[in-house]
């Protein structure tokens, strides 16, 4: 027997996971509908487009269009500002769907819902009735910008600011690493606006900033993977932003803010964690079911079993803490240890099952004709990004000494 490729497209798809359709019967019908749709959008156009776009690190620009064509981008919009409003578990599944097909289409629309999500909760009416019903459509799109070149992890060490002069803000500073920068029409800015402030996060807002003289998109940076989106580096050199531009018009408050909206960050990383994982497992199981050796498909030689098995456990595992954070912050609960604990998993579990879909191809997995290739550099990004895993675990062992102290 010969193996292509092509033998990994669509038309050779699995039977549907039945995980995947345990965890759909909590969705309403409109859901169920929603997540079916982005699913077969992601096996019509987006696997047979996606090795050749991030092999030439193109912007998926027909992908995207689509995207806004189907709401995906408005997600967290609530009504009356958007029309597609739905469930966090619904839009874990869609994430999901999306990194399943291409981790950086799932990227594209994540900071994007994040900022429409941190605008629709602590945003003036008149913030939301700007933003959010262009970014519904994805007419606007939007990026968040927290790290700085001399730091990402502590938050409250940020240095750029944004002064206050008469009736608007003038900023400096330096932003890495931001996802859309070069197509976003706002930028949800995490700056110190007190310098002075004690504690630190006292001092610390979010700006909503828009594009102007003084910004600069100075520089793409250069992936492992994430491809095809680009990933940059922002300057702001005397911008200047409206005094209406604090969201919610309260400064001193951003830091907070923002950690509500990184549990929504946390539960879009680690379904997309789950995305390249069931991909992974996916295209494993296809590859042990018509490869042989010594006369057998190799799922049957126990080595390869034990890989498969211990592969698909770990991603259900992963998908029930995921969608139990996502249920959290649907019920109005906090969910910043569960959030973590969903991204901590799931990212590293998708490591760890990209690394063995590579074993299960043998030569082929490191072969860039096959897509495994891709998703062993695209898992990384997981860990490392939305808060490092052992920004988490610091996280995690936070909320649990506080939810158990000692009486």
């Amino acid at each position: 027997m010969s193996y292509s490729p092509a033998a990994w497209m669509p038309d050779r798809a699995l039977a549907p996971a039945t995980d995947i359709l345990v965890t759909m019967t909590a969705l309403s019908d409109e859901e169920k509908a929603i997540v079916e749709v982005v699913a077969e959008f992601v096996d019509r156009e987006v696997r047979p487009a996606a090795r050749e776009l991030e092999h030439a690190n193109a912007y998926p620009g027909k992908l995207i269009e689509r995207m806004k064509e189907l709401g995906v981008f408005g997600l967290t919009v609530p009504e009356p500002y958007g029309e597609v409003s739905v469930s966090k578990r619904c839009y874990a599944l869609v994430t999901e769907e999306l990194a399943r097909g291409w981790m950086s289409l799932a990227g594209a629309m994540g900071g994007h819902s994040v900022v429409a999500y941190l605008i629709a909760t602590f945003g003036t009416e008149a913030q939301k009735e700007r933003y959010l019903p262009r970014m519904a459509t994805g007419e606007l799109r939007a990026a968040m910008a927290l790290t700085e070149p001399a730091g990402g992890s502590d938050l409250q060490a940020i240095t750029t600011t944004a002064r206050r002069e008469g009736d608007h803000y003038v900023v400096d500073g330096a932003k890495m690493w931001i996802t859309n920068a070069r197509r976003a029409g706002l930028i949800a800015l995490l700056c110190k606006t007190d310098p002075q402030a004690s504690p630190r996060h006292r001092g610390i807002s979010v700006l909503l900033v828009e594009p102007g003289p003084g910004l600069t998109v100075s520089r793409d940076l250069s992936k492992l993977g994430y491809k095809g989106v680009e990933t940059c580096e922002i300057v702001f050199d005397g911008h200047e932003a409206p005094g209406s531009a604090a969201l919610g018009e309260e400064e001193g408050r951003g830091f907070a803010q923002m950690m509500r909206g990184l549990e929504v960050g946390r539960i879009q990383v680690a379904a997309r964690a789950l995305g390249v994982g069931r991909a992974a497992l996916e295209d494993s199981l296809r590859y042990a079911q018509e490869r042989e050796a010594f006369g057998r498909p190799i799922w049957q030689h126990q080595s390869i079993g034990n890989y498969l098995a211990d592969m698909a456990t770990r991603l259900r595992a992963a998908r029930l803490l995921t969608l139990d954070a996502a249920d959290l912050l649907d019920a109005g609960e906090r969910c910043d240890m569960e959030a973590g604990m969903a991204k901590l998993y799931a990212s590293e579990a998708a490591m760890d099952i990209a690394l063995n879909a590579v074993r299960i191809h043998g030569a082929s997995g490191y072969s860039t004709e096959f897509d495994v290739e891709r998703y062993f550099r695209d898992a990384p990004l997981m860990i490392v990004g939305e808060g490092t895993n052992e920004i988490q675990r610091n996280v995690i062992v936070r909320q649990l000494i506080g939810r158990h102290p000692l009486r």
